[in-house]
Order: structure tokens, then sequence, then C-alpha cells
């Protein structure tokens, strides 16, 4: 869970953070068959109607501590690891035995790139010096516009300010890309950092101060107090930001507005200068928060400039800090890599590079990912499995007792208009113009991340391309995209736990299945529910029938907001609505999915002493398995739309009458009583 900036629109909506259906390269070994569930993952001595988690992974938890370079260890992360550090790692390696390849090619890309970060050497003697050109610009300014124009130069090559822009398509008229105003620019990543009073918290912001102070004094800059002066500045920056619960509202965070209007609420801010530098022109401009641009212009004004160039050269330095000689990195991983997530050691540094080289070109890796670990044939199976749950969906919105016909004859429409994709794109972008060296680190990720904002930039005023994909096929994660009004499933999620070849349905129903549910109820959540079945930003509802469902969904969010998962620390259940509500629906999508596919012939007996019933909901248990250091863990629920694994397991199912009754479970902590139950879809 690692700090991001602030998105400029809350999409796509990701499932978390999994890999391929499963055929590799021809061998002689027939693969060794993975078990559809591990009995000795069990903890036996525990109740499974007091703590369901503790019951079905307990031992697995014991068994599966968290590695020294990990925050968090659990299925995603084996599977993450299985497709990075094993199967990209065979790609590159072998690509990189090659010589003479062509300049452009994505296999000289590919193969220069993780020179360039293996080649420790040429890095240590280079030091801070990638970044001189950019320090020098920064030490050049002389007034606010001068300011606004380096800063916009460095949006490019995505270093944060203030502010930042990016090309989405318009909420409100779905087929048209459109220009995106947005918050940005706290080192933290979350107003909640620079708010808590509590002691954890003050420590981290302690850290982060010790940590500027070195990094800058190592990069040769004598600042006084550099970092307590950032800190006090990035203090007065998340004060008037939007809170992350704030931003899930697409409603408040969508005000068109023309250029003009824009330079009228921060009339002392350089706009030309910001957008020129970016190769911008906009006309129209849709702004998260007008408040937020006023406040910020206000701040700005009253700021020193040698503050606001502290503060430019801060981030310019933290951006790129990784990627400098050792100590620069050392420096960099101990904030953001142990004090932010509790994670003890790096990785080692020909691993770190093959996840850079996957980080940067993601895309070029994934064809051949693609190509060598996930067959045609697969997308049929899938495609399958998505009809049924589309079946069932469309079932439960005709039995809804809260919800009437006007509004299902809605419901049904967007259901119906659902579109997916599945294993990888179907055409693949020309990365050829990205400039790759074997010995220039620092410029290659520059170099890409160029093209990533041009390529993006590029789109404004354009129709939308529905073909584009929001991640790489060897992604462990899906998504769902209200302004497409699809759900987009990567070739990196479908493998064991989550789909096996080698289970019964109902782990595979409480696996797979149950994450396509869950992307389909996103279109449904608090969130989705607000876009039509084109995409558009536009009420679908009657006002009753949206009440109620506000009423259902603000009872299920107090519910998670009551769990404590450390001392002073809960979640937050309306950051993690959209995710507990698609949790809740895919479960039990997937459940009722499961129990039709027995239609004609007949339930199956028990497997391992486990009733069908029982192995659908171990299922679910297995996918989400896992431990998480308490750095993490305080991280995830101040700034992840995600609850806790534990949580994600537990949480849902005391409002699942299915699971009481597969568990024979009295009212208890895992069996909540009918009045007591949220059923939302």
């Amino acid at each position: 869970m690692s700090i991001k900036k602030a998105g400029l629109l809350a999409l796509p909506v990701l499932l978390v953070g999994a890999a391929a259906f499963v055929q590799g390269p021809p061998t002689k070994k027939a693969p060794a068959k993975v078990p559809a569930f591990d009995l000795s993952s069990l903890d036996r001595t525990a109740d499974p109607c007091t703590d369901f988690d503790q019951f079905a992974n307990g031992n697995w938890k014991k068994k599966n501590p968290i590695p020294g370079t990990e925050s968090a260890w659990g299925s995603f992360n084996v599977l993450d690891k299985e497709n990075k550090e094993v199967r990209l790692k065979g790609i590159i390696e072998e690509i990189s035995r090659k010589s003479n390849l062509a300049k452009g090619s994505e296999e000289q890309q590919i193969a220069d790139f993780y020179r360039s970060f293996t080649d420790t050497v040429t890095i240590a003697k280079r030091g801070v010096s990638p970044l001189a050109p950019w320090f020098d610009k920064i030490n050049a300014v002389q007034s606010l516009s001068d300011w606004a124009k380096v800063t916009g130069e460095l949006q490019v090559y995505n270093v944060p300010t203030v502010w930042g822009f990016g090309v989405e398509a318009d909420a409100q008229n779905s087929k048209w890309n459109a220009l995106y105003e947005g918050q940005d620019g706290l080192t933290l990543g979350d107003r909640s950092y620079y708010e808590r009073t509590d002691s954890v918290t003050a420590n981290v912001r302690a850290e982060l101060v010790k940590t500027i102070d070195q990094l800058l004094q190592l990069a040769g800059f004598n600042d006084p107090h550099p970092g307590q002066t950032i800190m006090d500045f990035e203090t007065k920056l998340a004060k008037l930001q939007l809170t992350r619960v704030q931003l899930r509202d697409p409603q408040k965070t969508y005000n068109k507005s023309n250029y003009a209007a824009l330079k009228t609420l921060a009339p002392t801010y350089d706009w030309d200068a910001f957008t020129a530098a970016q190769g911008l022109k906009p006309d129209t401009i849709i702004l998260q928060n007008k408040e937020y641009i006023s406040g910020t212009d206000a701040l700005l004004k009253s700021t020193p400039l040698e503050t606001l160039k502290l503060y430019t050269r801060w981030h310019l330095l933290s951006h790129y800090a990784s990627l400098l000689s050792k100590p620069f990195d050392d420096a960099n991983f101990h904030f953001f890599g142990t004090v932010m997530t509790g994670r003890k050691e790096q990785k080692d540094r020909l691993t770190r590079g093959i996840r850079a080289t996957d980080g940067y070109l993601g895309m070029p890796l994934g064809k051949l990912f693609a190509k060598q670990y996930f067959p045609e044939s697969s997308k049929q199976k899938v495609s399958e499995m998505i009809e049924n749950v589309r079946t069932v969906f469309g079932q439960r919105i005709d039995q809804l007792s809260w919800m009437s016909d006007t509004t299902k004859k809605m419901a049904h429409a967007k259901l119906a208009s659902f579109t997916y994709k599945i294993g990888y794109p179907d055409k693949w972008k020309d990365y050829s113009s990205i400039d790759i060296r074997p010995n220039t680190l620092v410029e290659n990720v520059m170099n890409a991340e160029k093209w990533r904002s041009e390529d993006n930039l590029a789109k404004l005023g354009k129709p939308v391309d529905k073909s584009d994909w929001g991640m790489t096929p060897q992604t462990v994660n899906a998504y769902y995209n209200p302004l497409n009004n699809e759900v987009v499933f990567p070739a990196g999620i479908l493998q064991p736990p989550f789909f096996n070849p080698d289970a019964d349905d109902a782990i595979n129903y409480g696996g797979i299945i149950a994450v396509i549910g869950h992307e389909f109820t996103h279109g449904f959540d608090d969130e989705g529910s607000q876009f039509d079945a084109d995409g558009n930003l536009k009420n679908w509802w009657t006002a009753t029938d949206r009440a109620n469902f506000d009423k259902l969904t603000g009872r299920y969010a107090d519910y998670f907001s009551r769990i404590e998962v450390l001392p002073g620390f809960n979640i937050n259940g309306r950051l993690t609505l959209g995710e507990n509500t698609a949790d809740l629906g895919g479960l039990t999508l997937a459940y009722y999915a499961l129990k039709n596919s027995f239609k004609g012939k007949g339930e199956p007996k028990p497997i391992d002493g486990f009733t069908w019933q029982q192995r659908f909901f171990l299922g679910w248990a297995q996918v989400w398995h896992g431990n998480i250091t308490e750095a993490a863990l305080r991280n995830q629920v101040q700034t992840n739309p995600h609850s806790p694994a534990r949580d994600r397991i537990n949480g849902p199912l005391p409002h699942l009458k299915e699971f009481a009754d597969a568990w024979h479970c009295k009212t208890s902590k895992m069996a909540l009583g009918d009045t007591s139950r949220v059923v939302i879809w």
C-alpha cells in the first residue's frame, strides 16, 4: 500500500492489488496441481461463528510470516511475486541476453531499461547529477510566474505540485475526453497524516522532517530547517484539501468551468505559464474543488518564494531518490518503506530491476507475458463466468423489496449494457518513441513518464477510445470503470486461488466468481450508481429509491466504522463503502450463481468433510488470507478505499444469512440477526 498522489477522478474502481489462466510454456513435466483448499491452513481450535478468518486461515497466517521485504503478505502478494519475480524475470533475462537489438524495439527498451537499473556502478558515479539541470531551473526562479512555469514543466515528468491536470472521459459526456484538475502535492499522501494528534502519526511527521533534511543535505543543499519548512507548508496545504471521503462524491467534484473562470478563481497564479509548459491550451476544465483553488492561490501568495522553491526541489528529489545512488536510495526507503509501511529491508537490486522495468514498460512486457501465459481459449471460459453473474444480478434486482419497478427498469438497462475486457488488450500502443539507454536510469524514467503524460494529454478533445486498458495484463487485480460501464479482468488475476482448474466449483465460485461479482457491484455502489448505462454522471433513480439505497449503505458504512483495527485506528466506513458494498454484492451474486449451476444436476457431496456451502465461504477466505505490518495497516485505514484483508473476510459474512446457515451459527459476531443484517443487492 504505497503512498500515491491524489487522483483527479476516482477512477477506475479497483479490486486491490492478481495473475494467468495458467498454461505456461510447454514442459516435459505436467504442472503440479494446486489444492482447491489447503486443509493445513485451518485453525480448527477457532470457532467459525466467532472469527471465520482465524478458523479458515489461522494456520496459514502462522506458517506465512511477512517477509522482511514486504509490508503485507497474502494471496495477492504471492501471485504478484510469481508473475513479476518468476515469469517476467524469465522474459526480461532472456531478452537481456540478446545483442544488437534494434533501437526503439520493445526488446531493446526492456533490455536497456533493466540494464540501466542494475548498473549500480554507473548510478553511484552519477550521484545526484541527473537532476542537476532541474535544480538549476528551480534555483533560477525569480517570481511566482517562473515557479508556475517550472512546476508545469515538471508535471510532464510526474513530479507533484499543489495541483495537477489529467485527461479522462467527461463524466457528463462520456464519449468525449475532457481535462480534469485535481488537488495534489502532499508528501504523506493524505491530509489525515497532517491532522491526527496521536503519538504514532506525530512520529511519522517527525521522521519525514528528518528524511527531508537528510536527502536535501545529501544533494548538496544547505537550507536552514528544510524539513520543518516543508512540513509547515504542506500542513497548510492539507487543510485546504478535500478528504478522501469527499473525493468519493463525483457530484461534488465535477465542476465544469471555462479557462477564464479558473484564472479568476486563482488570480495570483500564472495559469498560462503552467499550462503552456505542458503543451496545453485549455478551453474548459472540470475542477475538483473551487474552494481549494482559491485557498491555494492565497496560500501561494502569502508563502515566501524561497519556500516554494524548496518545496519543489524536495518533490523532485523525493520522486527520483530511489533511482539515485545508494545513500539517497537508502534514506528514501527508510522513510517510505520502513516508517510508512513497516518493511524491514529492500528487495535485491535485480528483483527491483525487474519490477521497475515492469513499472515503466509494463505494456510491452505485458504483450510478451500474455502470449506466453494466457491462451486465447481462456477468454471464452471467463466470458461464460461473467454472463452467469450478469444473469444472477438481474434476478437479484427483480427480487429487491426496497426498489421500485421504475428504477429496476433502469438498473436492468445498465446491467445489460455492461461490457468487459479479459486478459489483455486487443490492440497495443506504440512505445517506440521512448528513448531508453543502458546507462541513464533517471533519464530513462523521465522519458517514459514524459511519454505517458503526452499520451494522456493528447487525448484531450477527442473521442474516448474504449479499447484502452487501465492495467497491464500481468497485474494481479481487476477494475470497474463507470465512464465506460465496463469490467476489466487482466490475465494476472485468473489463476489460483482466484481461479483453479483443479478445484471444485464451490471454491472457484468463492474466488473468481465473487471477484467478478465484486466488479459488477461497483456499477451499483455509492459511486458507480450515480452513472447511467452510457457511463454518464446522471441520476436514474426515483427520489424514494435513492433514499432507501442511501439508508442501507449508510448503515453498512456505520457498521464498518465501528471496527477498530489497531488502538485508535478504525476503518473509515465512508471511505471503504464502495469496496465493502462490492464485496457483499460479489459474495451474494457468486453464491446464487453457484446454486443456479446445480439445477438439473443435483447438489455436490461434501469434500474433506465440508458441504458446498461451507467450501464456498472457505474459497472466499482463501482469497483474502494475509498478514500485514502495523505501519502498513495504519496507512491503509487512512488512505485506502479497501478494508484490511481480515475485515474483507469477517466484515461482510455476518450480513449473509447463507453464511450463518452454512456454518450453523446462532446469533453471534459472525451471524447478525435478521433486523441487523444489511442486504443491498
